[in-house]
């Protein structure tokens, strides 16, 4: 089923159209025309989206209704909407601009590269100490054959009791331990997602998780995410038109945007997702990371009386991203229909990996501490830096996570990827983290690099950006990147 913007949700989404500067210089319906042009490029406005009758969202602006049909008709003419006579209008891009988001380059170890496309950390001092300690927990383990397909029962319990702190109880039987958070929602789709099925994600939303959702061919649906995170009528619409059978949902310090999303939607979209019969992918991979000692919303999970919600986390964010380390938590029934599933797959984790990830549990108190301190002071330069150097760029700081968003001073996002390149610094272009060319107004800047290489990027960045005013930039396409 096609999904419906009304028109009071696209006014809503228009804001104050009329006072943007364009719409000084132009006419009403050439600026209405690039209002709803730019929501489209910017993520906002999904593609395939059917867009209120010329009427409807006349009487929503309070404008005529025949300004209206003619910006309309110019987004007809730069085939930003496609339309059939009584049935109605449709968003779109014009020809040539899809941009294929799935597919990963692994970056080459250049130690001169400053890699600002990869969202991690590196390992904490505790690790060497917790793999000595595995080392030593193994012989227990050597007399078996290896095989836990839902994970050793100790790191099971270790991770179930995280939950249980966080005011969700939560028993072994509900986790699986997967070879990382990808693999967890991979193992997820493989279940519940049959070929062709609809599934709603954010946009912008994780790169490697819209790989995954067309690798499972998929029929995506998108949610874009404004200023300040969520709309809340907007979301629970599309979930009850477009009644999908999967939504892939990121509410803690969301990637990349960092938006937390507030307790009051999320008791909603549990109750909605009941009634449409779409199952929930909660992606808690940075929950343990709030850098400015704010009070976490309830779990997702702790709305849901149906077993629709299917928690994926992992160590990857607030340990290390070498330790293939994650998990789901959901209904005991449904992880022993995982674990039979995956043996199809990898069979298991590894035992040594997940004694690791036990030992490491144990410390987890003061590990993540010491991160919160350390990426706090890491945005806070990252934000001042970008502040002073590209002043016309727009960032909402983030309470937590450990990336940046950044809306641009133009549509350059991948040419500016291109033209930094070559300066030594490697980051990630809006596309990436949307469908079919979008977002190029956008870009992700973690903060998970020392200091003094976050500044020295920055200044590579703006360097690149003050030359692409004044160069002719031409077509050019380079290999899709890793980006986590």
């Amino acid at each position: 089923m096609t999904a419906t913007v009304r028109g009071n949700q696209l006014a809503r989404l228009l804001g104050r159209w009329h006072a943007l500067p364009a719409r000084r210089r132009s006419p009403d319906y050439v600026a209405l025309a690039g209002a709803i042009r730019g929501l489209l490029t910017d993520g906002r406005l999904p593609l395939g989206v059917r867009l209120p009758a010329e009427r409807e969202l006349a009487d929503s602006l309070e404008i005529s209704r025949t300004t209206v049909s003619a910006a309309y008709r110019e987004l007809r003419e730069s085939e930003h909407l496609t339309s059939r006579r009584g049935a109605g209008s449709w968003t779109a891009l014009p020809n040539g601009h899809r941009v294929a988001g799935s597919g990963l380059w692994l970056a080459e170890d250049d130690l001169d590269l400053i890699d600002l496309s990869c969202a991690a950390l590196s390992a904490p001092d505790e690790t060497v100490a917790a793999a000595r300690a595995a080392v030593e927990d193994l012989p227990r383990y050597l007399s078996g054959a290896g095989y836990h397909p839902s994970g050793i029962a100790e790191l099971r319990a270790a991770v179930a009791d995280t939950y249980t702190r966080r005011g969700l109880p939560t028993s072994p039987e509900q986790i699986m331990i997967t070879n990382g958070v990808l693999h967890a929602l991979d193992l997820v789709l493989r279940l519940l997602v049959p070929v062709s099925a609809p599934v709603l994600v954010e946009s912008p939303t994780y790169p490697n998780a819209l790989a995954a959702l067309t690798g499972r061919r998929a029929r995506i649906f998108t949610h874009g995410l404004g200023e300040h995170g969520w709309d809340r009528e907007l979301l629970l619409g599309t979930l009850r038109q477009t009644r999908p059978r999967l939504a892939y949902l990121i509410p803690e310090f969301q990637n990349p945007t960092g938006h937390l999303m507030p307790a009051e939607i999320r008791e909603q979209i549990v109750a909605t997702a009941q009634r449409t019969g779409t199952d929930l992918v909660i992606d808690e991979s940075f929950v343990d990371l709030p850098l400015d000692g704010q009070e976490m919303p309830p779990a997702v999970a702790s709305y849901d009386r149906h077993g629709r919600v299917l928690t994926i986390g992992g160590m990857s964010k607030p340990f290390w991203g070498g330790l293939r380390i994650g998990w789901v938590r959901a209904s005991a029934p449904t992880v022993q229909r995982l674990a039979a599933a995956r043996v199809g797959v990898d069979t298991a984790s590894p035992v040594l990996d997940q004694l690791v990830g036990v030992r490491l549990l144990e410390v987890a108190d003061r590990v993540i501490a010491e991160r919160l301190r350390q990426l706090a002071a890491q945005r806070d330069a990252l934000l001042a830096a970008v502040a002073d150097l590209l002043p016309a760029w727009r960032i909402t700081p983030p309470a937590g996570g450990v990336t940046l968003w950044a809306e641009l001073d133009g549509p350059v996002s991948s040419a500016l990827a291109r033209a930094v390149e070559t300066m030594g610094v490697r980051i990630a272009p809006g596309p990436r983290f949307g469908l079919d060319g979008t977002l190029e107004r956008f870009l992700r800047l973690p903060f998970t690099q020392p200091i003094p290489e976050l500044l020295d990027g920055v200044k590579r960045i703006a360097a690149a950006r003050y030359d692409l005013d004044r160069t002719a930039l031409r077509p050019q396409w380079s290999e899709p990147e890793l980006i986590a």
